[in-house]
């Protein structure tokens, strides 16, 4: 049986709006990205946050893709 995959930040979001409805204002992030916040609470809750879903990775995956590029493929 494959492992269920969904995304993480229904999950965080799905925590929020319940804490919202005990009257708590949670915040998450309020000093930079919310990327890591979010990853340590899903690791809460056991589970596992991947890299895939991390725009931060993602971001730093397409400079690489776009250096390599323009090294390899872009002559003076």
């Amino acid at each position: 049986m494959a492992a269920e995959t969904y995304n993480p930040w229904t999950i965080v979001n799905l925590v929020f709006a319940h804490l919202a409805e005990q009257g708590l204002h949670p915040a998450l992030g309020a000093d930079g990205h919310p990327g890591e916040p979010a990853a340590a609470l899903l690791r809460t809750f056991g589970i596992v946050p991947t890299v895939e879903g991390d725009a931060r990775v993602q971001a730093g995956i397409h400079d690489e893709l776009a250096a390599l590029r323009a090294r390899l493929l872009d002559t003076p």
